[in-house]
């Protein structure tokens, strides 16, 4: 039953795309992150749904849709650059067929971040994505929020509508990004058009954004809680009422600290000591490999090199309980752990080269955003009062994903490859927008022409 609705409501996406081929890329923006042939048993199964919603996006692009204000950026240059390193890197992997197998994921998010800022050529089209975006994360993270309130959840025991801890399934990913969305989420409820503010807009609004923060909770990953603090932070840096905000946050969570499940705040208090818990150990000793290892590869070893690493190393647990309690130092032997960072990530398998292109890309993300929040705030015209909003939010939730991958493997994540391509669609069109501004007809009429 589940397989045949997706199938009707998918059937009636393309339908309704063969008209307008911008809905043709929010079909395939919503199997990317949701992936619904993993919520099927059968039909899903054998479709290849995402290569032809990728068809039907592209085609209907270059068959119907108006390209002349479309245009390439420099960031979409440098993620060329990064796929073609992919390529390099993925032809000569230290294990070739796990390089292949993750490359046959990561291409398709290279290529459609690449290519949906030429889509985005409308304020309405930005805003679509940004809606898709939020609404498909919501799919998870209210069934997450849910689950949390009605048992707690636990650690690698939350089931968020499949048992597959990968993609926006896997605990720490879902927990980033849940977080990173709460900005886009209050932009939407406060700027969006396409649903606009409204009683029901704003109780599912507080809903989701309750949902989102419960998520760290019920996942219970130090990760997510570390991403609250930040934007707590960053919401009390940009407010004009930092101290009220700021003692509010505070007797919120003194209140809400004895709710807590006691897995969550067991499993928290290993942040101060690594050595206490084997996983953050094993990190540790990972990113140590990783350094170790770029300095005789500095090329890389292509796509999932960590499967080379082993390493010994010893870890403090602690065994009795009350008064008897007493820390023991273990001696652990591993092999093929995998990163656990995306800047790891991207060092290990892409090399030097590789980890450059990445961290331009995002470098320069956050410093053209910054741009269009401060142009935006400066100018401060009605019809633009949109904008320096969307572009704080898309920043704030940038810096959330940053911290979040410094801790997870998330370097290829489809929905953060969306994330960029909104921010840069959003700058090609204003960048547009204000050269239509400026331009000066070359002709001027008779009645422009005569003095006052």
């Amino acid at each position: 039953m589940r397989d045949i609705f997706f199938l009707i409501f998918l059937g009636a996406m393309f339908l309704i795309a063969l008209k307008r081929p911008f809905l043709f890329v929010l079909t395939y923006a919503y199997i990317d992150i949701v992936s619904p042939q993993r919520l099927s048993y059968f039909l899903l199964n054998s479709i290849p749904i995402s290569l032809i919603a990728f068809a039907g996006a592209f085609g209907g692009w270059l068959l119907i849709d108006n390209k002349r204000d479309s245009r390439f950026s420099w960031r979409q240059i440098l993620m060329v650059a990064l796929l073609v390193w992919c390529v390099y890197t993925t032809t000569h992997a230290d294990f070739p067929i796990d390089a292949q197998a993750k490359w046959a994921w990561v291409w398709k998010s290279l290529v459609f971040a690449i290519f949906l800022p030429l889509t985005l050529r409308t304020r309405l089209r930005i805003e679509a994505l940004a809606l898709v975006m939020v609404l498909c994360a919501s799919t998870i993270i209210v069934t997450g929020g849910i689950k949390t309130i009605m048992s707690g959840g636990g650690y690698g025991e939350l089931n968020l509508m499949v048992e597959d801890n990968s993609g926006l399934y896997e605990g720490s990913t879902i927990s980033m990004v849940a977080i990173a969305i709460i900005p886009l989420i209050l932009w939407l409820s406060k700027h969006g058009t396409i649903f606009r503010p409204s009683r029901l807009v704003t109780f599912y609004i507080v809903a989701l954004c309750g949902a989102c923060l419960l998520i760290p909770i019920g996942t219970v990953t130090r990760t997510g809680l570390l991403c609250i603090i930040l934007l707590g932070a960053l919401f009390l840096w940009r407010s004009k009422k930092r101290l009220q905000y700021g003692l509010g946050i505070a007797a919120l969570l003194l209140v809400a600290i004895p709710f807590l499940p006691t897995s969550f705040t067991e499993r928290m208090g290993t942040i101060k000591n690594y050595q206490g818990d084997q996983s953050a150990s094993t990190r540790v000793e990972v990113w140590k490999w990783t350094l170790d290892y770029v300095k005789t590869h500095p090329m890389g070893g292509g796509f999932d090199a960590y499967r080379a690493n082993r390493f010994e190393y010893d870890a403090l647990r602690t065994e009795g309980i009350g008064n008897d309690k007493r820390i023991v130092k273990e001696h652990i032997i591993e092999e093929g752990r995998a990163y656990h960072s995306a800047y790891f990530e991207m060092l290990g398998e892409q090399g030097y080269p590789g980890f450059l292109l990445w961290a331009l890309i995002h470098l320069l993300s956050l410093v053209s955003t910054h741009r269009v929040y401060r142009l935006y705030t400066q100018r401060g015209r009605e019809d633009e009062a949109w904008v320096a909003p969307l572009a704080l939010a898309l920043q704030q939730g940038h810096l959330i994903y940053l911290l979040g991958a410094a801790f997870v493997g998330i370097a290829y994540q489809p929905f953060v490859f969306m994330l960029l391509a909104l921010q840069i669609g959003l700058s090609t069109y204003l960048a547009r927008l204000r050269k239509a501004e400026g331009a000066v007809p070359i002709f001027v009429g008779r009645a422009s022409a005569r003095p006052a």
